[in-house]
């Protein structure tokens, strides 16, 4: 699956907080065109929205391979 445009750019961006120990959380969204909240979210290790198992799952990968 291809990493889409803003993620990106949120990678590009936590790369940057990581080199420049003076950037700020806000600076670097902004430089970088992404949510300021998003991007603290990514600093503090939570995970995006498309990578997190959905509540609503019945059953455990194991099961459904075996199903298919």
């Amino acid at each position: 699956m291809p990493i889409s445009l803003n993620e990106a750019d949120i990678i590009l961006a936590l790369r940057a907080l990581e080199r420049d120990k003076n950037l700020s959380v806000r600076r670097a969204a902004e430089i970088y065109k992404v949510c300021d909240r998003t991007l603290g979210y990514r600093r503090a290790s939570m995970p995006s929205q498309r990578d997190i198992l959905a509540n609503s799952r019945k059953l455990t990968d194991l099961e459904e391979k075996t199903i298919v």
